[in-house]
């Protein structure tokens, strides 16, 4: 098989949803990535490592070219971005230098446990209360940490965090995406540096590899994700965005469910 196409085709689905939903694309990426990887033979015991890392520097371009567009639809809250960064890059390096000392099963059950809640509150359409506006720099700071470290350990762009924050906080839904995109370069490139250097030196990757950072993979998914973003975000102005959170919940629990049953049963 030619994984470079699967590679491709999984970008197509990543940059659609990353657009659309401002989720940055890890919640398709990881668990499709955990079944080419394992299909492929690469190592058990960094198998997960990888995939995290690699999901997260896909993100990179993905989020750039997402920004970009909610940018242009004047979306993004550039004052909140600035404000809650420093927290984001501090969480999302700490939380991937965890990662690279946690094995593969327990990271993976967080990673299903994680999407489980977000495919929930997709599925119920849970939306915060705005009850408050948004808090201080110290405030924002605390924010940005605990969604980077959350952000790092499943390897997203933090939408699936950074929308409801703001949402509490009283902004409103389509600046709260295109805001939650503009984060999620931030959170793309700590993460990235972090997967980077803590697998630099790790044994028994597989060639290619960069830390824990699949450069096939990354090239094959980028290619196609940075190209097909900016439609998802265009759409996400027109469609019945909740009625697509549904659809889209429903393949993520069928993805996790798929993922667990092959890691565990390896």
């Amino acid at each position: 098989m030619n994984w470079f196409f699967a590679y491709l085709a999984l970008g197509v689905a990543a940059g659609f949803f990353a657009g659309l939903l401002g989720i940055g694309g890890g919640a398709v990426v990881v668990p499709i990535l955990v079944m080419m990887f394992a299909a492929q033979g690469f190592p058990d015991a960094h198998l997960m490592h990888l995939v995290l890392g690699t999901s997260m520097a896909t993100i990179i371009f993905t989020s750039i070219s997402s920004m970009r567009t909610h940018h242009q639809h004047q979306a993004v809250n550039w004052s909140v971005v600035k404000t809650i960064s420093p927290g984001i890059i501090l969480g999302t390096l700490l939380g991937a230098q965890l990662a690279a000392h946690v094995p593969t099963r327990p990271l993976a059950i967080f990673f299903a446990v994680f999407m489980t809640y977000v495919a929930a509150q997709m599925i119920i359409n849970a939306k915060p209360a705005p009850s408050r506006d948004l808090p201080g720099r110290l405030g924002m700071m605390g924010a940005g940490l605990g969604i980077g470290a959350i952000s790092a350990l499943a390897a997203v762009g933090g939408g699936s965090l950074t929308v409801p924050f703001l949402l509490w906080c009283n902004v409103k839904m389509h600046q709260a995406i295109g805001t939650s995109a503009a984060v999620g370069l931030p959170i793309a490139l700590a993460g990235t540096l972090g997967y980077m250097l803590s697998g630099y030196g790790a044994s028994g990757l597989p060639a290619g590899s960069f830390g824990f950072i699949y450069l096939p993979a990354l090239a094959g998914t980028v290619l196609a994700s940075a190209m097909v973003a900016p439609f998802g975000a265009r759409l996400a102005h027109r469609l019945p965005v909740a009625i697509l959170k549904k659809i889209f919940a429903s393949v993520i629990l069928l993805l996790l469910a798929k993922m667990l049953y092959g890691l565990f049963s390896r």
